[in-house]
């Protein structure tokens, strides 16, 4: 038997759940801004917890550190890429309401917001992780024994 076995399977439970509590505060902080970087944060705690249960090799198995740079650099590119979108269809930087014909109804409002906490999310849960992956892959200066 493991020696963490409880804590094995307790974070088999808990990291879907983590997981789909993250997708849950962006989804529901889509209506306004705001709440892409809360899920980011959540999302990358669920890999972070894999690590430190799993260890750190089969965490960068699951979610190689390649992954987080490209997720970093796309979600800086899509947030970027909305702005820039804006500018061409005629309006403001980050002008929502030129993104969709229907003023009434806010349409564009709608989809620049998804646009940006979509690029917000994938931006924080990757810089989250790579943060993660570039202080618990350094050697201690100080050997166990004297501490």
């Amino acid at each position: 038997m493991t020696p963490h076995v409880v804590l094995r399977v307790v974070s088999k439970l808990l990291i879907p759940l983590i997981i789909v509590y993250g997708f849950y505060i962006h989804f529901h902080g889509e209506y306004s801004p705001g709440g892409g970087f809360q899920a980011g944060v959540v999302l990358a705690s669920s890999i972070i917890l894999y690590a430190l249960i799993h260890g750190l090799d089969a965490a960068r198995k699951a979610f190689p550190p390649y992954a987080a740079r490209v997720g970093m650099a796309l979600g800086a590119f899509i947030f970027a890429a909305v702005g820039f979108v804006t500018l061409i269809f005629g309006g403001d930087f980050f002008e929502y309401t030129v993104l969709h014909p229907d003023v009434s109804h806010g349409a564009g409002q709608h989809i620049g917001i998804i646009a940006v906490e979509i690029g917000v999310l994938m931006t924080v849960t990757c810089v989250m992780i790579a943060i993660f992956y570039a202080f618990s892959g350094r050697s201690p200066e100080i050997p166990d024994g004297d501490w």
